[in-house]
């Protein structure tokens, strides 16, 4: 009797095209897409990974799993509330369904009653002026970074912009401030040493080649002890009298003073201190967006929104649709977690801690994202195992637990209370994924 070679039996690619199923598939993934995950399936089969009667069955699986988008939603469970790997700032449900709506077409640059072109993000921009009175006019563009290459170079190409020592951060991924403004071409002026700056410091270098002084906010650290440095109603004062415009850096969105957070700087308070422009991000503390805000001056903000470098770092319509309705709206995810009731946590945490038969800790959280360095958060955690945390990471649903001093921390602060028993549920899974892995390796 022949051999029958094995692969000659691997379904043929138009007949697997052709399932029902993987018909349906080609109407929501592209025909790049489902042909791939088909050549795969077909691959694994050649290489004798699987048999050949197995193949419709896999291409089914397959299919029925893969989405469009390969970033998965993850629950929360750090206690660090603005998670830069995760995205920093959850949208609320006001800015998603404004992201919905913005997805098609809409009015982001026309007047529709006059049937011509108007100013982009009118809507966005008015909403920061009624939250933010204390600014005189406002320009949205991508992301932080932007919005302070945007000032840099607007204000200060082929001139020198004036910073304290103690202020050149690293604002993440190796990226620092000083590679991004000597990027525009601007020189910087380093005044002070890197724990104290005084105002004579900056008195002493203002002159005709001074772009702007810039007045940064320490991101993700604090710097305690012998210090000094100039506070902003101070610093305008000296660039009032000199003529140069004053530019604060605060990151991290607050928009206006919150008790919570006693020693986070805010964009209002920098403003009515005589600040010409303030920057700010819109994805940290505001609990919106990836978005860079400049909030101040009429002149100047028409000045960096004249400059050529505008269009090329201009917001899209999505996030100008979600930061309107994020400073319109109901109040977001970050605010919540932020000012999250004490004892509702703790009964939150205890009642999982019951169904799981484990511990509850205190646990600090925190703001994240460069915001309130080293200011903590208190509450409570679930401790588990140390081992659980790559089986909530990768299970479905995905959970991020904080790993620490040899333990597993879930904290619910930044896990909507309607996902409770989700995170119980992701436990359970987690757990008994380490104890088959356990029991296949003592075997």
């Amino acid at each position: 009797m022949d051999h029958v070679d094995p692969r000659r039996l691997i379904p043929r690619t138009n007949d697997l095209l052709a399932l029902p199923a993987v018909r349906d598939a080609r109407t929501r993934l592209s025909e790049r897409v489902v042909r791939e995950l088909v050549r795969d399936v077909q691959e694994q089969a050649r290489r004798g990974d699987l048999p050949p009667g197995h193949v419709e069955q896999v291409l089914l699986a397959a299919i029925a799993g893969r989405k469009a988008t390969t970033l998965r939603p993850v629950l929360n469970a750090t206690g660090v509330i603005v998670h830069t790997n995760l995205g920093r700032a959850p949208l609320s449900a006001d800015a998603v369904d404004a992201v919905i709506a913005a997805s098609g077409y809409v009015d982001v640059e026309l007047d529709l009653a006059e049937g011509s072109r108007s100013r982009r993000g009118a809507g966005a921009r008015a909403a920061l002026l009624a939250a933010c009175p204390a600014a005189e006019d406002a320009l949205v563009v991508n992301n932080g970074a932007a919005a302070l290459v945007l000032a840099t170079t607007a204000l200060a190409a082929g001139r020198e912009v004036v910073v304290s020592r103690g202020e050149l951060v690293e604002i993440g991924a190796g990226f620092r401030l000083t590679d991004l403004m000597e990027s525009t071409g601007a020189r910087l002026r380093e005044v002070g040493t890197t724990n104290r700056t005084h105002l004579h410091d900056y008195a002493g270098v203002l002159g005709p080649d001074t772009g702007c002084v810039l007045k940064v906010h320490p991101s993700n650290f604090r710097v305690d002890g012998f210090t000094s440095a100039v506070p902003v109603h101070e610093l305008s004062r000296l660039t009032l009298e000199h003529g140069v415009p004053l530019v604060a850096d605060l990151g991290s969105g607050l928009l206006a003073h919150d008790p919570h957070l006693p020693d986070e700087p805010d964009v209002t308070s920098a403003l009515v201190s005589g600040a010409d422009v303030v920057i700010a991000s819109g994805d940290k503390l505001l609990g919106g967006p990836q978005a860079g805000l400049l909030l101040g001056r009429k002149e100047i903000i028409a000045r960096l929104a004249r400059h050529p470098l505008a269009r090329a770092v201009r917001a899209d319509k999505l996030a100008l649709a979600a930061l309107e309705a994020t400073v319109a709206g109901g109040t977001p995810p970050v605010v919540q977690a932020l000012h999250a009731d004490a004892g509702q946590l703790l009964r939150r945490t205890e009642r999982l801690a019951g169904e799981l038969g484990v511990p509850v800790v205190p646990h600090d959280g925190r703001v994240g994202g460069g915001g309130a360095p080293g200011f903590p958060l208190p509450g409570w955690a679930l401790r588990l195992p140390e081992g659980l945390a790559t089986f909530l990471r990768t299970g479905d649903p995905a959970v991020l637990p904080r790993v620490h001093d040899g333990s597993c921390l879930i904290d619910l602060r930044c896990v909507p209370a309607g996902d409770d028993d989700r995170i119980l549920e992701a436990v359970r899974q987690a757990s008994a994924a380490l104890d088959t892995a356990a029991a296949g390796g003592a075997g």
